[in-house]
C-alpha cells in the first residue's frame, strides 16, 4: 500500500511511470518518505522565498539557496545535501519539473557583481549528479531528459588573452553560452566549454574536454573531445 501511494506522489509531480523496486522493504521505504518529509518541511520556507513554484520543494541539510527570488520551480525540485545555489543574474534560474540536484552541486550564476551572468534553464526531468559545477555567465540551457554524472562543470564564459601587453584579467570576456539538447548523457568528469551546443540525444564520454559542437546522435569522447561513433 505505501509503494503504491508513494508511486503515485511521484507520478503526480512530474515523473510519470515511475516505478519503485519491488525489492525495496517497507522499513526501508519508510526511513525513504520520512526523511523526505522533513526535506519537504524545509522546501516550504524556500518556496516562500523563489520567485514562483508550481510544486513541491525537498531541501537537504547545509543548502544555501541566494537571490532565491530569481528562481522559479516546477512541479518539483529536489535539492540534496551541501547544495550552493547563487541565482543573482539578470534572467535567473527556471527549473522544469522534476529536477534533482544531488548533494555538493554548485551553480553560479555571476563572479562579480560589476558583469552579471545572463540565465540558467532547465527542462524536464532533469538529474544532476553529485559535485558538479555549473557556471552561469553566458546563458546556458539544459533541456529536458538530461542525466549528468557526478564532478561535471559547464563553462559558459572565456577570458580574451590576444594582447600580451596587458594582463588577461584586463582584456574582457566572452560569453557565448552553452546549450545541451534533451536526452543527452555527460558522463563523470567531463568538462563542458562556452560556446558548446550539445545536440539531442547525445552521450559524452567520462573524463572528456568539449570543447565544440557535439550533432545529435553522436557519442563524442577525449582530450579535446572527438566523434567516437553514432548513435
Amino acid at each position: 500500500m505505501l509503494k503504491r501511494i508513494t508511486e503515485k506522489i511521484i507520478n503526480n509531480l512530474g515523473r510519470k511511470d515511475y516505478k519503485i523496486d519491488s525489492r525495496i522493504k517497507s522499513i526501508d521505504l519508510i526511513a525513504i518518505v520520512f526523511s523526505r518529509f522533513f526535506q519537504m518541511i524545509r522546501g516550504f520556507f524556500l518556496k516562500l522565498r523563489i520567485n514562483t513554484s508550481k510544486g513541491l520543494i525537498f531541501v537537504g541539510k547545509n543548502v544555501t539557496v541566494k537571490h532565491a527570488h530569481k528562481i522559479k520551480t516546477g512541479k518539483s525540485l529536489i535539492l540534496g545535501n551541501n547544495v550552493f545555489i547563487d541565482a543573482i543574474s539578470i534572467g535567473g534560474i527556471e527549473f522544469g519539473d522534476n529536477n534533482t540536484l544531488q548533494n555538493s552541486v554548485i551553480i553560479e550564476c555571476t563572479g562579480n557583481i560589476n558583469h552579471l551572468g545572463e540565465k540558467l534553464v532547465f527542462g524536464n526531468n532533469v538529474g544532476i549528479s553529485h559535485n558538479c559545477f555549473i557556471h552561469v555567465r553566458g546563458t546556458v540551457k539544459i533541456g529536458s531528459n538530461v542525466i549528468m554524472g557526478p564532478s561535471v562543470s559547464i563553462i559558459s564564459e572565456n577570458h580574451n588573452f590576444s594582447d600580451l601587453n596587458t594582463f588577461i584579467n584586463k582584456q574582457g570576456v566572452t560569453r557565448r553560452g552553452v546549450t545541451i539538447g534533451d536526452g543527452v548523457w555527460i558522463g563523470t568528469k567531463s568538462i563542458i566549454l562556452d560556446g558548446v551546443n550539445i545536440g539531442k540525444n547525445s552521450i559524452v564520454a567520462a573524463g572528456s574536454v568539449v570543447t565544440k559542437d557535439i550533432p545529435e546522435n553522436s557519442i563524442f569522447g577525449g582530450v579535446p573531445a572527438k566523434l567516437i561513433r553514432k548513435r
